[in-house]
């Protein structure tokens, strides 16, 4: 199973989800062609009400810290609630270029 696949089961398994996207921009960082190390989560879920960004974060973290402590690298959140989500007309975030990367 791709590391990408076994994120996305964790975070299913551990949250109510209205959405979610998991997004591998290894290819965008300077490692081997192939790579699952740097991803990109969106995450919509009631789970973060009355939550601030840094609590949301940690509880995601928490969930997903065997990942974090083998095949990723970088892991970068966004995490709403439904609510938070149609204000931002459901648009993630553009992930800058790396600085170090290709």
């Amino acid at each position: 199973m791709s590391v990408a696949q076994l994120l996305e089961n964790k975070l299913r398994e551990q949250f109510a989800i209205s959405y979610l996207q998991v997004v591998n921009e290894s290819h965008r960082h300077h490692v081997p062609r192939g790579s699952e190390s740097h991803f990109k989560v969106t995450l919509v879920s009631e789970a973060f009400a009355d939550q601030k960004l840094i609590a949301r974060h940690r509880l995601v973290n928490e969930c997903l810290k065997e990942l974090l402590e083998g095949p990723i690298h970088a892991l970068a959140l966004h995490t709403y609630t439904s609510e938070e989500w149609q204000k931002r007309q459901e648009q993630t975030p553009q992930t800058p270029n790396c600085v170090g990367g290709k």
